[in-house]
């Protein structure tokens, strides 16, 4: 498992590419593309707008009080374990299996915190989808997956420790 530590947290402020204020301004920059979309409100929102994302990671929280839109649109649904503050290798396997299955919707339910899973969602996908995600307070960030999306995800994981307690057997 790998842990952001706390030092490194700042980092990940910055939105991962363009901040729109609200998911109107979204629609014309996603129009014929696939999209993947990280947390409950941004998925909720898009779904209300005719657009099911092939990929949605949800955590069934919002700025850590309960969300209760899970969508009911998904032709499969899985779930992986993932600790606040941290990347498992499980999600990270969900993550690579949900992106090698285009025949289908996928929603992802994360037992822990799905925020930081835009980085490794960033790296498994094919160049071209686009992932949409929540800034709190702020709007939708829309990241095209591209090269330099890659490269900064690769530089954001680097931020990254492996953490020794989960290395411990039992």
């Amino acid at each position: 498992m790998l842990l952001l530590p706390e030092s490194r947290r700042y980092l990940f402020r910055q939105p991962f590419g363009v901040l729109c204020p609200d998911m109107n301004c979204v629609l014309p920059l996603i129009e014929g593309k696939v999209v993947y979309t990280v947390g409950d409100v941004v998925t909720h929102h898009l779904i209300q707008q005719g657009i099911v994302p092939a990929i949605a990671i949800i955590d069934g929280h919002t700025r850590r009080e309960p969300c209760n839109r899970s969508p009911a649109v998904f032709r499969k649904r899985c779930g992986a374990r993932n600790p606040a503050g941290t990347l498992t290798g499980e999600l990270r396997n969900t993550l690579d299996a949900a992106v090698g299955d285009p025949d289908t919707e996928v929603l992802i339910m994360v037992d822990g915190e799905e925020d930081l899973a835009v980085i490794p969602l960033i790296l498994s996908a094919p160049e071209g989808v686009v992932v949409l995600y929540g800034q709190p307070g702020e709007g939708v960030v829309v990241c095209d997956v591209n090269e330099a999306a890659k490269e900064k995800a690769i530089a954001l994981l680097s931020c990254f420790v492996e953490d020794e307690k989960d290395l411990l057997p039992g």
